[in-house]
């Protein structure tokens, strides 16, 4: 009985202690033709407490070390469902304005983002050069970059997003739910907001996930119908402040011929 207690308390130790604050890199390599050469970094799903001031520093330090072409932000900058519950947005804008990337860094925002300040949030980022993409798009080197609001919240226009876009295209979405109306023209579409379930258990994988698909797309990469999709596992927590087998993620996109 002591000996089950004691390994009880490492797994809870590990869960909300430990495993929440690693921060991992997984580097996907994809072959295609159209955006080979180019290195992006997906980060997503931050959810930034009001002390952890010195995990956005490491996690904009941990981008940076990747020398990306191009950086992407998914979203849920901030913590919790009220103002107050979370870092202030003027500080994580500014701690972000220090990422550094060949073609600039893109972001949507997230259901928590609009749920204490979508105004707010959106200015602090802009105004530390970073492009917020509302159902719109921008140029980014070789290729264009689309972004859709939160589904949860607001209403993701994809049509609107793609307007006046040609090959390549990548879209960021904070939810892969919408990815069934994604045209099979868009290169890569990318997405957080599920964690990877932020509780995982071996064999098993995600117990449960916020998605209208269940735990489907709870992470990795997908071909859905022939379009392409990767979900990451975000860096933060929300709900409950643990991680089990789901550890955070940023994510290193190599593309090749």
């Amino acid at each position: 009985m002591k000996i089950l207690l004691f390994f009880i308390l490492i797994l809870i130790f590990w869960a909300l202690i430990i495993e929440p604050y690693i921060i991992t890199v997984k580097k996907i390599k994809i072959q295609d033709k159209s955006l080979a050469g180019l290195k992006i970094v997906f980060a997503t799903d931050f959810h930034y407490k009001k002390y952890e001031k010195f995990r956005l520093k490491r996690d904009v330090k941990k981008i940076n070390q990747q020398n990306p072409d191009i950086i992407l932000l998914g979203g849920d900058f901030v913590n919790g469902h009220r103002q107050g519950n979370a870092l202030n947005h003027e500080i994580i804008g500014m701690e972000f304005g220090k990422l550094r990337s060949k073609h600039g860094t893109f972001a949507v925002l997230g259901n928590h983002d609009v749920w204490q300040d979508a105004a707010g949030i959106s200015e602090s980022l802009r105004k530390n050069n970073i492009t917020v993409l509302k159902n719109s798009n921008a140029k980014s080197g070789p290729i264009y970059i689309a972004g859709v609001e939160d589904l949860q919240t607001q209403k993701p226009d994809i049509e609107k997003a793609l307007k006046n876009t040609s090959a390549p295209r990548i879209l960021l979405t904070h939810t892969p739910d919408v990815i069934e109306e994604v045209p099979k023209t868009v290169n890569l579409t990318l997405a957080g907001h599920l964690h990877g379930g932020q509780v995982n258990f071996p064999f098993l994988g995600a117990v449960t996930t916020p998605s209208k698909y269940g735990t489907k797309y709870a992470y990795g990469l997908f071909d859905v119908n022939g379009r392409k999709m990767f979900v990451s596992k975000g860096i933060g927590t929300s709900i409950l402040p643990i991680r089990f087998l789901c550890p955070p993620q940023i994510v290193v996109f190599e593309f090749f011929e």
